[in-house]
């Protein structure tokens, strides 16, 4: 569609019929087949709408106002808009449906595997206050130091978001309880213009079954001032917590942690338990967020492992050994890759207190060890990869195919990536068999999936 032909202008007020909605979740309408993105609006909705953005091929537009509303629409149980779940206007049997069906267009339009199953999504009973972590960021208003979560594309602070919905309640209580405690202390706030000031995010991890918590204070100064009061003002309140930690990050960046951490109070690990394994889990570990979803995509991705006790398994992305120790169970022998350092010390730990000896972890770019193991003759019976949202890296996916494993296992929280590595690895001479999506983000637009994939 050239520039002349954009049917819209922007600023200008139009009225929209929303026939679909993107893999964000925004509403989409057409003018003369020229497509607008509107954030809160739902498929068979009509409304009144302001055009913010006009592109060559698409446009954005803001709802004004609704004139003809869906059934799947609900009053959110949030009326924070900040940049987290951005579904709660939708019921959360629509929210499943939406996460379908973009796994199965990842499947059709870029792995082109239409014909391969992808099973009905597994959701939550509860699809609230399900996360075991937060990351709050730290601001200041009218001299006070405030907590609260980033305005939607911006760096602006909604402050005081401890009604938060999706969090475990504890969080948001201790959360409340720091901020009161450092403005009582006057422990000022970072400030990301001027680059000083002190707190720069809270983290707070709790465990599903132990109940144990974690607080991390993330400071731009090597100095936490009124450490001891802080630390005891806490562990009156939180019997639970176990761990309180300073991250250092005196760098002017966006990351959130420094590379120092500290303890200075507790111990250096909370502990979590998912089926039969426990964790220990450190203020830098990656452990996902949603520990019941856990479980069930972990069952999963065993199930279509298929392994017995002759079959020897490699972990990439083992982390500190989550779904590692799960394989060990009944393989032969498991070898886990991750190129963390801090993470392999955390799954050698974790397999030491599980009390199992045949899961063996090494630091290193999984891309560059396999075709090391390969050259030492390791040959795995499965291989089983958990990648970030980038996917895997192509060299990678090669060593795999080089590899040839009897079965690969691919757990994913990227449809996109997830679908344009199914691709190769077809090409590659493995079959996708099924799979199977499972919602880990309620009232979020992100869908987990694991994958079974034989020679």
């Amino acid at each position: 569609m050239s520039k002349q032909t954009v049917p819209v202008k922007k600023n200008e007020t139009i009225t929209l019929y929303f026939e679909d909605l993107t893999h964000e979740g925004s509403g989409v309408g057409k003018i003369n087949g020229y497509p607008l993105f509107v954030p809160r609006a739902l498929p068979g909705e009509e409304g009144t709408v302001k055009v913010v953005k006009v592109n060559k091929n698409f446009g954005f537009g803001k709802l004004l106002e609704l004139t003809k509303e869906s059934p799947e629409r609900i009053e959110p149980v949030c009326d924070i808009k900040c940049s987290g779940c951005g579904l709660q206007h939708m019921s959360y049997q629509l929210q499943l449906e939406m996460k379908q069906n973009q796994v199965k267009n990842a499947m059709k339009k870029i792995a082109h595997l239409e014909h391969v199953p992808v099973h009905p999504i597994i959701g939550m009973d509860n699809p609230l206050h399900y996360r075991n972590k937060a990351k709050i960021p730290v601001g200041e208003k009218n001299g006070e130091l405030i907590t609260g979560f980033y305005q939607r594309r911006s760096h602006r602070i909604i402050e005081n978001t401890e009604t938060c919905t999706t969090h475990n309640q504890v969080i948001n209580e201790v959360v409340k309880t720091i901020r009161e405690i450092a403005n009582r202390l006057g422990i000022k706030a970072y400030n990301e213009v001027r680059h000083e000031g002190v707190l720069r995010h809270i983290m707070v991890r709790t465990g599903k079954e132990t109940k144990d918590i974690m607080v991390v204070l993330v400071t731009r100064t090597d100095k936490l001032p009124h450490q001891e009061e802080i630390v005891k003002a806490l562990t009156d309140k939180f019997p639970h917590i176990k761990s309180i930690v300073q991250n250092v990050n005196s760098e002017r960046k966006n990351a959130i942690m420094g590379d120092k951490t500290k303890l200075i109070w507790g111990d250096e690990y909370i502990h979590d338990k998912i089926g039969d394994i426990s964790f220990a889990i450190s203020a830098k570990s990656f452990y996902q967020v949603n520990p019941l979803q856990t479980k069930t995509l972990y069952d999963k991705a065993l199930e279509y492992a298929d392994i017995d006790s002759k079959d020897t398994v490699v972990d990439a992305y083992c982390g500190i050994g989550t779904i590692s120790l799960f394989l060990a169970q009944q393989a032969k022998k498991v070898y886990g890759v991750e190129v963390v350092p801090e993470a392999i010390t955390g799954a050698k730990k974790n397999a030491k207190m599980n009390g199992i000896t045949n899961a063996e972890f090494y630091v290193g770019e999984a891309e560059k060890v396999m075709p090391w193991w390969k050259a030492q003759g390791l040959d795995p019976d499965v291989i089983v990869v958990d990648p970030p949202r980038k996917g895997c890296d192509e060299e990678l996916l090669q060593a795999m195919i080089e590899m040839q494993p009897k079965r690969i296992v691919y757990v994913s929280c990227n449809p996109s990536t997830l679908a344009r590595d199914l691709r190769i690895l077809e090409d590659g001479g493995f079959k996708t068999q099924e799979v199977q999506p499972v919602d880990m983000f309620p009232q979020t637009p992100h869908v987990e999936c694991v994958c079974w994939l034989e020679r």
